[in-house]
């Protein structure tokens, strides 16, 4: 049974052959910083899974992953700034090099709470990678050390970013129309 849905024109922020050359680049980049070296790679569900799967393929360094969930934003384009852990890592990290990758860095208060709760796990090393930063959002000071993109104060959809679980699929990194029905 098919459904008609209409999907609103989208202008893309940042095309599929863009994000595919940053997102090598950046692997490229890790693989400089642990050459002879083994990393974790923790994914942040739901929104970084595309980005993890990619980033995980230009990594030519030893690399496993696992994943956490955390919810700060629920159906809403706005966070609600309480930042809960749904699900914790599978492995123990303790010991290893981290890194947390997530899809957009943009207030901080989710990777202030990832990093402040893996640091009590005592990893060798803890770093954080990010598809997007948006830095005018910024509520905590955070950074991260491997940034794909800079973005204004704009919601974005695409590459596996959502809004109310929709639009992770899009191949592109698209702008939300302002006239979207809540």
């Amino acid at each position: 049974m098919s459904t008609n849905v209409t999907i609103p024109a989208l202008k893309v922020l940042f095309s599929q052959r863009q994000i595919a050359d940053r997102v090598a680049e950046l692997g490229r980049q890790i693989d400089h910083d642990y050459a002879g070296q083994s990393i974790v790679l923790l994914g942040v569900l739901k929104g970084a899974a595309i980005f993890l799967a990619d980033l995980a393929r230009n990594i030519t360094v030893d690399c496993t992953f696992d994943f956490v969930a955390v919810s700060s934003y629920g159906k809403a384009q706005k966070t609600s700034g309480a930042v809960k852990l749904i699900k914790d890592v599978d492995q123990p990290i303790e010991g290893k090099h981290v890194i947390i990758v997530e899809d957009i860095l943009d207030t901080g208060l989710t990777l202030d709470f990832l990093q402040k709760l893996f640091q009590q796990h005592q990893p060798r090393s803890l770093r954080i990678a990010t598809l997007l930063d948006k830095p005018s959002r910024r509520l905590v000071k955070i950074e991260a050390d491997y940034v794909g993109f800079k973005i204004p104060n704009q919601f974005v959809l695409g590459y596996g970013m959502d809004y109310a679980e929709r639009f992770r699929n899009l191949p592109d990194i698209c702008l939300m129309p302002s006239d979207y029905p809540e």
